[in-house]
């Protein structure tokens, strides 16, 4: 984790740099010192296509209280490619304990990547006698009749963002950006195969390695296992209860 934020480093080597009476702000200070502090980098790209003829569900998490891991999953499709080779990544991620469930890498933004991300995340499920629910945006992968009938055959109910604000799928968003911030997933590798290599091996750290601000410095795994903590959430004073920012 080349990337990791100072916080969440100082977390995982706290025992080690006590030792040497080094406390988070000094860290702070000694990263800043070597030129070592992260800079966040900002690309976006359009992977949403919701003019189209399928069935738009309404958003049903918005006010939702989150309170147990697989009660809201939240998905999404991130471009981790460049011009000359185009890659998309659809994830899904637990809304409580920012697991990632399910993903697949392609070269298209053809269904069947969304579709092979979900059964992923289906095979992980813990427990499927609980209530649970899809959140998405309206894109096109989303709202045909192939991904409804397999979330419907499974129970699960479909949620989905009303307008283009990228805050009303805010967690989804905040997942993208630390696989692309801190793994570097969408640096130019022009072999497929390697992608996806690169990105299954960053999953697996971010799952099994990463602490989390919001999950009370537990990985996702971690909180994954259990329901009695209560996530940390960090509100926007730009937007509403709706528009909930996860760290």
């Amino acid at each position: 984790m080349p990337k990791l934020g100072t916080r969440k480093l100082y977390h995982i080597l706290k025992q080690e740099l006590s030792i040497l009476k080094i406390g988070r702000d000094k860290l702070f200070r000694i990263l800043k010192a070597n030129h070592m502090l992260i800079r966040p980098k900002r690309s976006y790209h359009i992977t949403t296509d919701s003019h189209h003829r399928f069935r738009k569900h309404n958003n049903i998490v918005s006010n939702l209280d989150i309170v147990r891991p697989e009660q809201i999953w939240v998905s999404d499709i991130t471009y981790v490619g460049t011009r000359n080779n185009p890659s998309y990544l659809a994830l899904i991620t637990d809304a409580y304990s920012k697991k990632i469930m399910g993903y697949d890498v392609s070269n298209t933004l053809a269904l069947d990547g969304s579709l092979r991300a979900l059964e992923m995340a289906l095979k992980n499920r813990n427990d499927k006698g609980q209530p649970l629910i899809h959140h998405s945006d309206r894109g096109l992968q989303y709202c045909s009749n192939e991904y409804q009938k397999l979330l419907s055959q499974n129970n699960i109910k479909s949620s989905m963002t009303q307008k283009y604000d990228p805050y009303e799928n805010a967690i989804a968003e905040r997942i993208n950006g630390i696989l692309k911030q801190e793994f570097d997933i969408d640096k130019n590798i022009e072999n497929l195969d390697t992608k996806k290599k690169l990105i299954k091996n960053s999953i697996k750290i971010y799952n099994n390695k990463r602490p989390h601000m919001s999950n009370h410095m537990l990985t996702p795994s971690q909180m994954h296992k259990q329901d009695k903590l209560k996530r940390t959430i960090y509100k926007s004073k730009k937007f509403n209860d709706a528009s909930i920012v996860e760290l």
